[in-house]
């Protein structure tokens, strides 16, 4: 009965264009590439992350990321020529640590303006101490604007 049930679900679901795929079978594959609520909630908690870009062994960096709808964004403050943001355009692969726990992920440039809003909003809510004001405007800035990346969790 149960199995029906999400069958009729799918059938309702499909979208009648051309060779479009089911809409919950694209809702499906993009929560496969969301992180558990507890990590979701230690990310949301905890004011600083481990950040490795690439896949080249090297130390992990501690930045600054926030939440907005359930998935995990990071901005780069400064955009040095070996910066982890431009190792991740040219390899989306890296890792981050939460907790003591070491997470592979990867990166996802946001292009969306209304997203990039709510990514500010969610730095003004987080960092919101006086010393981290400075640094939280400079985030909201077009040039850190413009690195907004989103961490998904990488299966291979």
């Amino acid at each position: 009965m149960r199995r029906q049930a999400e069958l009729a679900g799918q059938c309702v679901a499909r979208r009648s264009l051309g060779n479009k795929k089911y809409e919950k079978v694209a809702m499906a594959r993009n929560a496969k590439r969301r992180f558990p609520p507890k990590t979701i909630a230690a990310i949301n908690e905890g004011s600083i992350i481990g950040l490795r870009a690439g896949v080249e062994p090297h130390r992990l960096i501690g930045v600054w990321a926030v939440v907005v709808q359930g998935r995990v964004f990071i901005r780069s403050w400064s955009l040095k020529p070996r910066s982890w943001w431009r190792t991740f355009l040219e390899e989306p692969r890296g890792a981050i640590q939460v907790g003591d726990r070491e997470i592979r992920v990867r990166a996802v440039q946001t292009r969306r303006e209304r997203l990039k809003d709510a990514v500010d909003q969610a730095y003004r809510d987080k960092y919101h101490t006086p010393g981290s004001l400075k640094f939280v405007r400079d985030l909201c800035r077009k040039k850190s604007r413009d690195t907004t990346t989103e961490l998904a969790p990488r299966n291979a």
